[in-house]
């Protein structure tokens, strides 16, 4: 297990967006982190060299107090061997960075932030629900280099109702201005049961979707980002190694109510509530279920990840058997310009990346 992630499913109030397992019991906080430091005592048996990444996602976890995160660090450490150099981020919303959380969160192993910024626009900011504003998501940045963070990532998000082109070029722009060394941006799902699913229908339409994407695209690249996965861009050096051994097939342990883990055969995901979670680890059990992967799950999940990579599909790693009819397949898609083929890699062009979803799924078995 290369990597480790955890689950802080807490926060104040929902997204207007947001489908992920999350609850706004904070009063639960301290029992919840009790819990993930049983499970992450329980499956130290499970890991078998260094960690050399460490991911605290959500949820808000920057919703937990510091004595909290003191608490995990202080058990990450006794019961796996981290890396001297280890990539440890954690995911935080702008309001809960202020200066003096911030000036502790440096006297602790966290090394990268992850900032769900999402807009620069007060507006909106208050259609997706979010409970800061755009002042406070530049402030919050500024003080973090401040403090002495060097590995900061900020999440934008496009394809929002009645979004015009002025505003997510603002948004860009103050991105590239703060700084930061890697930008992820997400089109907005339309999730059922969401309450942003209502909106749906005053929604940007495709072709809308994919001049905002080639736009941040262009600036980005222009100003020195590497696209180096699909919704991911970075300074050279600074992708997001946690994240890339996911689309790399690194086997991770999901440590939390509704974490996944991988060990390179087998997926198993905890059960997503967290009094059955907390009561089974507190009687020294993990509540799970799993899956074995089939030699067809596994190509399968081989070109889906990797194709959403800048590198592609390493065709030397495909199977012998499977090789040529991957190739056979995609030589449709090099005629059409939407793949390429670089030495033993296929790559999505950049016409292939808005049609990325149909090129994987006609080039699985």
């Amino acid at each position: 297990m290369a990597g480790i992630y955890l689950h802080i499913p807490f926060c104040p109030r929902r997204c207007s967006y947001c489908d992920f397992y999350s609850t706004t019991r904070l009063q639960d906080r301290e029992r919840y982190v009790d819990a993930l430091i049983g499970e992450l005592a329980l499956r130290q048996k499970e890991c078998h060299e260094r960690i050399r990444t460490v991911y605290l996602g959500g949820g808000s976890p920057s919703t937990l107090e510091t004595p909290d995160l003191e608490r995990l660090f202080d058990a990450l450490l006794r019961y796996y061997d981290l890396e001297p150099d280890a990539e440890i981020t954690i995911e935080a919303n702008p309001d809960d960075l202020h200066l003096q959380r911030l000036k502790q969160w440096k006297q602790l192993p966290l090394n990268r932030l992850s900032v769900g910024i999402q807009s620069f626009d007060d507006g909106e900011l208050q259609l997706l629900g979010r409970r800061h504003t755009a002042q406070a998501a530049r402030n919050c940045i500024r003080q973090a280099r401040q403090i002495g963070f060097e590995n900061i990532s900020i999440d934008l998000m496009y394809g929002l109702p009645s979004q015009h082109a002025d505003t997510w070029n603002y948004s860009i722009g103050q991105a590239l201005a703060l700084h930061t060394q890697h930008i992820s941006a997400y089109h907005l799902s339309y999730e059922a049961g969401t309450a942003m699913y209502r909106k749906r229908r005053q929604a940007i339409d495709e072709e809308q979707s994919v001049a905002y994407f080639l736009s941040l695209r262009h600036q980005l690249q222009a100003a020195g980002f590497e696209h180096y996965e699909i919704s991911n861009f970075a300074l050279p050096g600074y992708e997001s190694r946690h994240n890339s051994a996911y689309w790399n097939g690194t086997p991770y342990l999901g440590i939390g109510a509704a974490a996944h883990s991988y060990d390179g055969n087998t997926r198993s995901w905890n059960v997503s509530d967290i009094d059955r979670y907390m009561q089974s680890i507190r009687e020294g059990k993990r509540p799970f279920k799993s899956e074995t992967l089939t030699m067809t799950d596994r190509y399968n999940e081989t070109v889906m990840l990797s194709l959403r990579t800048a590198k592609g599909i390493d065709i030397q790693k495909i199977d012998k058997d499977k090789q040529a009819s991957l190739l056979q397949k995609a030589q449709t898609f090099v005629q059409q310009g939407l793949l390429c083929q670089k030495n033993n890699f296929l790559i999505l062009t950049e016409k292939g990346i808005f049609v990325s979803d149909s090129v994987i799924r006609d080039l699985m078995e």
